[in-house]
């Protein structure tokens, strides 16, 4: 059974971290990322990374402060969370790429753990 366990997520306040992890079983994955959804808002990407490589893209409002990362022999990526901001509160949703052609396009989704951060 293909699946990807978020956890990590909780309650910190403001200039705090946190760190992610997202566990991947099931089979490997050619890329990974991690998207946020907050109340009312759309979904955005807020980092990627791909497995082969290791090439890393972010969102321009997380550049700085969230660093993400992937241990392959433990088919796990992780997103270290730094500087925190009442504005990164949201579900943060782990996703992958099961094409090795494609490792941008998600075809896996996680359950998302909250993230919640006060002022």
């Amino acid at each position: 059974q293909v699946q990807l366990v978020e956890s990590g997520g909780g309650l910190v306040q403001a200039g705090g971290s946190l760190k992610l992890s997202c566990a991947a079983s099931g089979r490997t994955f050619s890329g990974y990322a991690w998207f946020r959804q907050a109340p009312g808002k759309e979904r955005e990407l807020v980092a990627a990374i791909r497995s082969t490589g290791g090439r890393t893209n972010y969102a321009d409002s997380v550049k700085d402060r969230f660093t993400i990362s992937r241990d392959n022999a433990k088919n796990t990526v992780y997103l270290q969370m730094n500087s925190l901001k009442p504005e990164d509160t949201a579900v943060y949703l782990c996703a992958a790429s099961s094409s090795p052609f494609t490792p941008d396009i998600y075809t896996h989704w996680g359950q998302g753990t909250q993230v919640t951060v006060s002022s």
